[in-house]
């Protein structure tokens, strides 16, 4: 099979496409033909050596939807799915094929593609596992939700929006900010041109807080509204901030690590029936062939795509 690995750590240009053995799956494992995959901040961070794989050469790739190769455990041959977990000993979905274990199984709805499917998957499970398995949002609650043009962003919005919430978001231009709109923001701040945290303070504060950006955790914790909750789950603008804990023991904030999170298969298969639905939305900002996995990754660092980028296996 084909896999893009890298066999050293360095600029986009390390990622090579290389000819590999085939996956073997383990007992409760299945082999999947890998249809789509997408670019994720963690494989940005692997491949430059920040954060160091176990082995090289290295198969990147968080999550994958596919087709399923050969019955067993309870799939079907031919049967479309898609994992959040997707990287293994084998490697991870920048590979043609993978073996995955059963348990970590979406099944994909007959409406919504691959590309749909991987564009939803990790992001939309980040997304629900900030809201509702540590944010425990509930209808009529207000949420902040920073870097609303991310993958976990655009997911977080929607899902907020079907749960009856009030969402304010974030967004660095007119342009965006019109699409997040469209996606169900009720509010869109430029926090280049305006205080968030003054804004959403004056406005009686919010309950929620999906913080994805790190640097602006002191804007969060003035956004709050008394006995607010923070899941802080990205550091898109650093791993350091300074914030006044004076703020945030009167407010009695709760600020809870999501590291990385995943939600259980189960909702990630209720969030691709709201695709199906066309409740939930992936925003893919740009796809591109497996064979071009180093522009991929130069446009996901150059910051200048709303959404998802998903690569494709011919």
């Amino acid at each position: 099979m084909k896999a893009v690995q890298f066999s050293q750590y360095g600029e986009p240009n390390v990622l090579q496409m290389h000819e590999v053995p085939d996956p073997t799956p383990g007992p409760e494992e299945v082999l999947i033909e890998v249809k789509a995959t997408t670019v994720n901040r963690l494989d940005l961070f692997q491949r430059a050596g920040k954060r160091p794989v176990p082995h090289l050469p290295f198969t990147p790739g968080l999550e994958a939807a596919g087709t399923i190769i050969q019955t067993g455990h309870g799939f079907q041959a031919g049967q479309r799915v898609l994992t959040t977990r997707a990287q293994s000993v084998s490697g991870g979905g920048y590979a043609s094929k993978i073996a995955v274990p059963t348990s970590a199984l979406a099944r994909i709805p007959a409406e919504v593609s691959f590309e749909e499917a991987v564009a939803v998957g990790l992001a939309g499970s980040t997304a629900w596992g900030s809201l509702f398995d540590l944010g425990h949002l509930q209808p009529g609650e207000r949420v902040l939700i920073w870097a609303g043009s991310s993958g976990v962003g655009s997911i977080a919005i929607q899902l907020a929006k079907q749960a009856g919430a009030w969402v304010a978001t974030t967004a660095s231009s007119a342009e965006r900010a019109a699409e997040l709109t469209k996606l169900g923001a009720d509010l869109v701040i430029n926090p280049r041109q305006q205080k968030v945290g003054q804004i959403l303070s004056e406005a009686g504060g919010v309950n929620l807080v999906i913080e994805l950006v790190s640097s602006t955790l002191q804007e969060s914790l003035q956004a709050c509204a008394l006995e607010a909750r923070i899941i802080l789950i990205g550091n898109l603008g650093g791993q350091e901030a300074t914030i006044d804990t004076q703020a945030w023991r009167l407010k009695r904030v709760t600020v809870v690590g999501g590291g990385q999170l995943r939600t259980s298969v189960t909702n990630e298969e209720h969030m691709l029936a709201l695709v199906a639905d066309k409740k939930v939305t992936p925003l893919i900002g740009q796809r591109l062939p497996i064979t071009q996995a180093a522009e991929a990754h130069r446009l996901l660092e150059a910051g200048t795509v709303q959404g998802k980028v998903v690569l494709t296996h011919a």
